[in-house]
């Protein structure tokens, strides 16, 4: 018997030859690296690397649990979010039923759901936003959704009650709504934020990275917060490969974690730089849409074709956002101001002046 064919995934973080020597904006990568304390973890484990990983990844569980104030049995541990949108699209929810994504967002949903088999409704955005209401009326009839919060690609937020209506909708339909928070880190204080939706046994996940904020990417290590049940499923599943999250990324997370002096100055530092380098594409005559995140969207006509001359002829990665299905603009991170400064003076050759 022959398996049976499935469409190839899209592959939506392509390596690029040479890439660490190039200008590297295209993938949200911290410019400011990790806390001294994650970076000393890791060091101390490689005296250790013939020992497998702790499977059940306890102590940063509760390092975890005590840093949101949830009971341990709401936190899940996983080789970075990724991870967890695939453990979540293979575990909660009617199977039966397809998942619902909005457009033009993180293809990682789409590409999970598509190929379990599931597959997703798509509900359009409200220009550069995620429409709340008509996500939430899509919801009742989806085995699973997934809301990126701040948007990936765009760099907007939902507020309050926007938040408050697609839990609702998850709770008086039993579907499972998962949010990806991947960015919250880098918003204000008092962004409105999943995990305040955690009770009452609403269905609602949330997920979390130290990819961006903590500088951790190159480790891969995320985790869920959610009801205490459905946890348990993603935990059962994630346990199929007990030992995804490595020595070095566990020891490293702990540090991090406690080393919230380090995560508040590269708030402070990547507002500031956010702010900097908005007020400089408006110096420059370029839109832009606003952002509480830790990259840009910058419109520009043939993002594309713009994405490539970047790469080819000026050594600049960024990410053109046309391949999240949301074209016109350039996903340009927050890296070091020379970069940015190099950046604007190559897409100034580019566009010559057609802004």
């Amino acid at each position: 018997m022959s398996a049976p064919v499935r469409q190839a995934a899209q592959t939506y973080n392509t390596s690029v030859p040479s890439a660490d020597s190039l200008v590297r904006l295209h993938l949200s990568e911290s410019p400011f690296g990790a806390s001294p304390a994650a970076v000393a973890a890791v060091t101390g484990e490689l005296d250790r690397i013939n020992r497998y990983p702790a499977p059940e990844r306890e102590e940063l569980v509760q390092r975890l649990s005590r840093h949101w104030e949830v009971p341990q049995e709401q936190i899940a541990v996983a080789n970075g979010s990724d991870e967890l949108v695939l453990a979540t699209a293979l575990t909660l929810g009617d199977p039966d039923r397809p998942g619902l994504v909005t457009a033009g967002t993180f293809p990682g949903y789409l590409a999970a759901l598509e190929r379990i088999g599931r597959g997703a409704v798509q509900v359009p955005l409200d220009g550069p936003r995620i429409d709340p209401a008509a996500f939430a009326e899509r919801l009742p009839e989806c085995g699973i959704g997934y809301v990126c919060n701040p948007h990936n690609p765009s760099g907007t937020a939902l507020p309050g009650p926007a938040l408050d209506t697609l839990a609702a909708a998850a709770r008086s339909s039993g579907t499972p709504l998962v949010f990806d928070e991947a960015y919250h880190e880098f918003g204000p204080p008092d962004q409105p934020q999943a995990r305040s939706r955690l009770r009452d046994g609403t269905p609602v996940l949330a997920l979390r990275t130290f990819s961006k904020a903590y500088g951790l990417a190159a480790l891969r290590i995320g985790y869920a917060l959610g009801p205490a049940e459905l946890i348990a499923e993603v935990r059962r599943t994630l346990a199929v490969l007990p030992f995804s999250v490595n020595r070095a990324a566990q020891a490293a997370a702990v540090a991090a974690l406690a080393d919230q002096e380090f995560l508040g100055r590269v708030r402070r530092e990547s507002e500031e730089r956010r702010r900097w380098f908005c007020a400089e594409l408006d110096r420059r005559g370029y839109r832009w849409l606003p952002s509480v995140t830790n990259f840009v969207a910058v419109a520009v006509a043939s993002s594309d074709k713009a994405q490539d001359i970047l790469a080819r002829d000026h050594g600049i990665l960024v990410r053109d956002t046309g391949m999240f299905g949301f074209p016109g603009h350039l996903r340009v991170s927050l890296g070091s101001e020379e970069e940015l400064r190099t950046f604007l003076d190559a897409l100034d050759q580019i566009t010559a002046g057609a802004r």
